[in-house]
């Protein structure tokens, strides 16, 4: 029971730090005294997103440069190591506190299978297998997802989650429908997410 308590506290922490650094470190610089770190901004906010909008360029197919744009849909391969390592830090103090690695090993555990379904589902909604679908592209919470996201690609200030929209909800940057209609992207893995008439 414990066990099934740590895997579903440790989603809901991923839920909210892919959130977070998503919010405040791929849409933003970060500043420090010394300087500035801003690689992933530059290569999300300012690369990724004048790549793959929310319209027909959302999937790579309707690309010219094809190959090059390719390579801009997941992060550099040393990221989600990184990510997951610095986010398991906090959880060592809880593992000594109450004398238990169950809660370190699973967390970290949690965040490398999320941080792997993020770069898969992630690749499948920019670039899109129709004939025949990927198993994952068949499901209606991968369609639900996708049209999450291609609203984050139109309103870049809204739905920040890619894998659960948990933090979204808690934090009131969800956003289900747009609220003015636009040209957007089209297919069978993409719910409309135009305005309700």
């Amino acid at each position: 029971m414990i066990y099934l308590v740590i895997i579903i506290a440790s989603l809901l922490v991923a839920s909210v730090y892919e959130w977070a650094i998503h919010r405040y470190v791929m849409h933003k610089p970060v500043r420090f005294g010394i300087g500035t770190f801003d690689y992933p901004f530059k290569a999300h906010a300012k690369v990724h997103h004048q790549v793959f909008k929310a319209d027909e360029s959302y999937h790579l197919d309707s690309h010219h440069n094809h190959d090059v744009d390719k390579g801009t849909i997941p992060m550099e391969w040393w990221n989600g190591p990184a990510l997951c390592i610095v986010a398991t830090l906090p959880t060592i103090i809880l593992s000594v506190i109450f004398d238990n690695w169950l809660i370190s090993g699973t967390f970290l555990a949690v965040l490398v299978v999320y941080y792997g379904v993020y770069e898969y589902i992630h690749w499948c909604m920019h670039l899109p297998k129709n004939h025949p679908m990927r198993l994952v592209e068949r499901l209606w919470v991968f369609r639900r997802l996708n049209a999450h996201h291609l609203l984050h690609h139109r309103y870049m200030h809204k739905n920040f989650n890619v894998v659960l929209p948990f933090a979204d909800l808690i934090f009131g940057t969800l956003m289900i429908r747009s609220k003015r209609k636009f040209r957007q992207a089209m297919g069978p893995q993409v719910p409309i997410v135009q305005p309700e008439e």
